[in-house]
C-alpha cells in the first residue's frame, strides 16, 4: 500500500533514534517530515508551522506528551490538529487520559511503521471527510439564513406570548438555560442563535474553531454535559414555551425547533419531560390556566 502524500507530520520524540526512525519511514513514503526531540521545541514547531498531524511520545523530560496536547488543544491555530500518542506505556488510566485530553488515537511501543501509517492514513481521512462534511453542511445553511430565521422564530414567539400569555413572560426561553462560563461564551452564543435550524456538534465545532472531539471534551469538562445535550435543552427549553403558550401541532413544533421528523422530538421530549408533548401540554396549559384564574 502506497501512502505518498504532501501531508505535514510533525513528531515529537525525545528518542533520536526512534525519532530519526520514524522520520526517515514517513519520508519515503511521501511526508513532509518534521522532528522535535522535547515537548517545547515541538510546540514551537506545530505553532509555526501547522502541520497536518502530530505523533507524539508520552513520556519526555521538562514536558510531557500530555501537557504537549493540552497546550496545543487550547490555541485556535492548533487546536483541530489530529494528535496520536506514542509510548511505551498501554495501562488503561494512561489511554484513557490521553483519550480525555483529546488525543485521536494512541499506540504502544514498539510499533512497526505499518502501523503508524495506518494510523495516519486513517487520522488523516476521517479528518478530510469531517472537514469537507462540515463545510458542505455550512455552505447550505449560511450565516444569513440562521440570523433571518431566528430574528422571525424571536418575534413569532414575541407575538404569541403578547396575544396568549402576556403574564409569562418569566417563562420565555433565554440564555439562562447556560451555564456562565465566559470561555464558553462563544459557544452558547452559536447554540442560542442556531439551535432552531437543525445544528449539530459539528456545526458549533466549526463555528468556534475547534475540532469536534476537543470541543466535546472541553465542554464536558466544564459543564458535565455534552455540546449536543446543551442543543436538546436549548431545543427542549423552547419546546416547553411553544407547547404551553400557542396552539400549534406538534409537528409544526417540533419543525420550528429544528427536528426533520416529529417521531425524533417526541421521544427526545419523552426522554427529558417524561410525557409526550401533547399530553405535557394538556396537563401545564391547565395548571397555567387555573393560575391565571386565581390571579
Amino acid at each position: 500500500m502506497m501512502y505518498e502524500s504532501p501531508n505535514k507530520i510533525l513528531v515529537i520524540e525525545d528518542d533520536n533514534v526512534t525519532r530519526n526512525l520514524y522520520l526517515k519511514g514517513l519520508e519515503a513514503k511521501g511526508f513532509d517530515t518534521i522532528g522535535a526531540d522535547n515537548g517545547l521545541a515541538g510546540i514551537q514547531q506545530a505553532q509555526e508551522r501547522i502541520p497536518d498531524l502530530v505523533i507524539c511520545d508520552i513520556t519526555m523530560p521538562d514536558m510531557d506528551g500530555y501537557s504537549v496536547l493540552t497546550t496545543l488543544r487550547q490555541d485556535p491555530l492548533t487546536a483541530i490538529i489530529p494528535f496520536i500518542f506514542l509510548t511505551g506505556s498501554s495501562t488503561r488510566a494512561d489511554v484513557r487520559k490521553a483519550m480525555e485530553l483529546g488525543a485521536d488515537d494512541y499506540l504502544t511501543k514498539p510499533s512497526t511503521l505499518d502501523e503508524l501509517l495506518r494510523a495516519i492514513a486513517i487520522r488523516l481521512e476521517k479528518q478530510a471527510t469531517l472537514q469537507y462534511w462540515c463545510a458542505m453542511k455550512f455552505e447550505k445553511a449560511p450565516k444569513s439564513v440562521f440570523t433571518d430565521n431566528t430574528t422571525a422564530i424571536a418575534q413569532g414567539i414575541a407575538v404569541a406570548s403578547d396575544r396568549e400569555a402576556p403574564d409569562r413572560e418569566a417563562n420565555i426561553p433565554s440564555k439562562s438555560i447556560f451555564p456562565y462560563i465566559p470561555q464558553l461564551k462563544e459557544v452558547f452564543d452559536f447554540i442560542e442563535a442556531h439551535y432552531h435550524q437543525g445544528i449539530t456538534l459539528c456545526d458549533v465545532a466549526l463555528a468556534v474553531g475547534y475540532s469536534p472531539a476537543y470541543l466535546t471534551n472541553r465542554v464536558a469538562r466544564q459543564t458535565g454535559e455534552t455540546v449536543n445535550c446543551w442543543i436538546v435543552k436549548r431545543r427542549m427549553a423552547g419546546a416547553r414555551f411553544l407547547l404551553q403558550n400557542n396552539n400549534q401541532t406538534v409537528e409544526k413544533i417540533a419543525k420550528a425547533l429544528g427536528y426533520q421528523d416529529v417521531s425524533h422530538f417526541s421521544r427526545q421530549f419523552r426522554q427529558h419531560h417524561g410525557l409526550p408533548p401533547q399530553a405535557w401540554r394538556k396537563e401545564h396549559q391547565l395548571v397555567s390556566q387555573k393560575q391565571v384564574r386565581l390571579w
